[in-house]
């Protein structure tokens, strides 16, 4: 099983490399309009490839915290719909949970912010999952972050 695995993430990290990533630029807008705000954002991803995954999409910068797959592991943060990862993200960026949103597309990343007690919790259907994700706990659903305002 673990040759399978590694063999997976051999591939997964090959096809990032030769073809890029697809980069949805409404969510590179809002991330950058939100810091043009003084509001710090942080990507909470369960993958150990996150940095890897946003060095291809040439979008490394982004984001000023960083909590992953590999910050999970060695902190021993849980994963979703855990909201361990998330809290730790809001720490790390030096507010609460109340005072911070979290911008989800799974179903288990909504209940964690849900669960976790984050101010608001936004849901971003790409899927046709509108009602599963309020069900899980969004406060918004949005078929695309440029629908997001930020004053």
């Amino acid at each position: 099983m673990w040759g399978l695995a590694n063999r997976k993430n051999t591939l997964f990290k090959r096809a990032i490399s030769e073809s890029g990533v697809v980069v949805y630029p409404s969510s590179v807008a809002l991330v950058r309009n939100l810091q043009s705000h003084g509001i710090g954002t942080a990507i909470v991803s369960a993958s150990r490839n996150c940095r890897e995954t946003l060095e291809a999409a040439r979008i490394g910068d982004l984001f000023a915290v960083r909590v992953d797959g590999l910050v999970a592991e060695q902190r021993g943060l849980a994963g979703k719909p855990s909201p361990e990862m998330f809290v730790e993200a809001a720490k790390d960026l030096g507010t609460s949970p109340a005072r911070t949103a979290v911008v989800e597309d799974a179903l288990a990343g909504v209940e964690a912010g849900r669960r976790g007690g984050f101010g608001l919790v936004i849901g971003v259907d790409r899927s046709g999952e509108a009602d599963a994700l309020r069900s899980r706990g969004a406060d918004v659903v949005v078929r695309d972050l440029a629908e997001v305002v930020v004053r």
